[in-house]
């Protein structure tokens, strides 16, 4: 699958270590002199150490890689103590990937490990250094996140029922906490703004990927996205929205490629709706 992880430029690396003291992960470490990404399984790609590395050497880039496994970096870094597993779950606090946040706790609850999580309010006995103002991994408008629908548990006449950040599927990543065994929806862009009741009637229960099948580029890599929320996320189901328009049909291929690419079997359904916000046909394939 393709998603961000860092890049190493070797000729600008001095070898100080800074950076792998900063990547709380281990994804890190000094060979010969150097330092190494020694798997791209622990790189969670948001880049703590960019901000540690005094010569530039490290840089992000979205390439082919190995998912992130939170599970496998709370397993190699709880052996290194109570204070390595805080910092670690700091930093994912501190950039708001509450999924793996949840992940980890999740770990150390089902391994009998027990942690001070109130210490992470206490940055004096993490004894991190936090990031300059200035300082940025990345778009801030990709970074991943999940939180509680807007206006949930109130009395509001209409309300969002999304729940995670981002939606569009080129910045989504298919591996992410939020879909492991979900109901996903997937919608055409123009769906939302054709239905007026999307939220209640589409999105409630499920999580949000939108996509336009004419207009966005490299959509071979959705077809490898939708594989991967399929096949390692193992989704329930796939909803496919899609407007009534020819070239919005390019989207249920995609969704119909990826299952086929699949190992797994997941019920797909189409809704096809109008331009005038009808809905002309649902249909499970």
């Amino acid at each position: 699958m393709k998603r961000t992880v860092i890049k190493i430029d070797e000729e600008k690396c001095n070898g100080c270590e800074q950076c792998v003291n900063g990547c709380h992960e281990g994804a890190l470490q000094m060979i010969e002199g150097k330092a190494r990404l020694v798997s791209e399984l622990y790189c969670d790609g948001l880049g703590a150490c960019i901000g540690e590395c005094p010569e530039g050497a490290i840089t992000l880039e979205e390439r082919e890689a190995e998912p992130y496994n939170e599970a496998a970096v709370m397993e190699r870094i709880s052996k290194q103590g109570e204070n390595v597993v805080l910092a670690h779950l700091k930093h994912l606090k501190d950039h708001n990937e509450m999924g793996f946040f949840a992940e980890g706790v999740k770990y150390l609850d089902n391994n009998g490990i027990t942690i001070d999580l109130a210490k992470l309010m206490n940055k004096e006995i993490l004894h991190i250094e936090q990031p300059s103002a200035g300082h940025s991994g990345g778009c801030p408008g990709s970074r991943e996140r999940a939180f509680i629908p807007a206006g949930a548990g109130t009395q509001a006449s209409a309300q969002s029922e999304l729940t995670h950040w981002p939606v569009q599927l080129h910045l989504a990543n298919p591996s992410a906490a939020h879909f492991q065994n979900a109901d996903v929806l997937l919608a055409a862009d123009c769906v939302p703004f054709s239905i007026a009741d999307f939220h209640n009637r589409f999105l409630k229960g499920k999580k949000l990927v939108i996509a336009c099948p004419k207009l966005d580029s490299n959509k071979e890599v959705y077809v490898e996205k939708l594989r991967v929320m399929i096949d390692e996320s193992r989704i329930n189901t796939l909803n496919v929205v899609i407007m009534e328009v020819p070239c919005c049909s390019g989207l249920l291929k995609l969704a119909e490629l990826a299952a086929e690419s699949s190992s797994r079997k997941v019920p797909i359904k189409c809704t096809v709706v109008g331009i005038r916000g009808d809905v002309i046909e649902e249909e499970w394939l």
